[in-house]
């Protein structure tokens, strides 16, 4: 529980960290510091535990996962949020578990009665309106789908990675998923290394903060919760981040979210909630 409990803390806190970092660093640059400063950390845990190096087809696949779950999650999700308020952006993520029912029953064997399909129907409502109904803009609107885009990527990456965490353990894919998920990034090496001397004290440990604890710590925490306590038991909790998000972006950047925003957040939580508590068949059930 207390695994938990810090990854979601830590997860929450990320939107309106990724927003302090953004005030000095593009988006990409920014995905990119954060993720060298975790994988440093990685490196040198991988280091002292001894962590063995996967046979090149399995370090394939980790790569060609992480390119979506780590490299693209994070750069859209930093675009996104250039023009979203944190708050605002963890609403849309926490649709992500939607997207990951809706694939899992495609690829991954598993099954939605009607109220799995009514609860995923519901959580997209409710990210539409976020996304269309904000009253902010174009701009508003660009970043959101941006964010959208983030959610469903992950959603792939969450589902296709079963087969690979049945083969080995969950902390050793971590590490090398964080750590390769970083490569595709160093294409923003040359701006990173414009900004970083321009860039005020605040801001890296801003994203020093992000590489550390977000990224390294919670990630290892998340793996090992899911090794010890069941995957519905640990994604309920997950219910919870746009709550912890919106509290944090208010109090670190005065980020107040809209009522529309709240409102379709509420919503697509709902519509999670109900798809996870009464959205699959029970046994014996078709």
């Amino acid at each position: 529980m207390a695994a938990i409990v810090l990854t979601l803390v830590f997860w929450a806190s990320a939107f309106a960290g990724i927003r302090a970092g953004l005030e000095a660093f593009g988006p990409g640059q920014l995905a990119l510091y954060r993720f060298l400063v975790a994988s440093l950390a990685l490196g040198v845990y991988a280091l002292i535990t001894r962590i063995p190096v996967p046979p090149l087809p399995e370090l394939l696949r980790i790569l060609g996962l992480s390119v979506l779950g780590i490299t693209l999650y994070h750069v859209f999700l930093n675009y996104g949020e250039v023009s979203v308020p944190a708050g605002t952006a963890s609403l849309i993520v926490a649709a992500g578990p939607s997207m990951t029912a809706l694939l899992a029953t495609q690829f991954a064997g598993e099954r939605l009665n009607a109220w799995g399909w009514l609860g995923t129907a519901i959580a997209f409502a409710g990210v539409a309106l976020i996304v269309l109904g904000s009253g902010q803009g174009v701009q508003f609107t660009q970043g959101a789908v941006l964010i959208l885009l983030a959610a469903l990527v992950t959603s792939v990456y969450f589902v296709f990675q079963r087969p690979l965490l049945r083969r080995m353990n969950p902390l050793h894919f971590t590490v090398w998923s964080l750590m390769l998920g970083t490569v595709p990034m160093l294409v923003f090496l040359p701006g990173l290394l414009r900004e970083l001397p321009a860039a005020p004290l605040h801001t890296h440990l801003a994203v020093i903060y992000l590489g550390l604890f977000p990224s390294a710590l919670a990630y290892l925490a998340w793996s090992y919760a899911l090794s010890r306590v069941p995957a519905s038991v640990t994604t309920s909790f997950l219910y919870v981040n746009p709550v912890n998000a919106i509290l944090i972006g208010w109090v670190w950047l005065r980020e107040v979210p809209t009522r529309v925003s709240l409102l379709g957040g509420l919503i697509a939580i709902a519509g999670v909630v109900l798809l996870n508590l009464r959205g699959r068949p029970k046994e014996g059930q078709v």
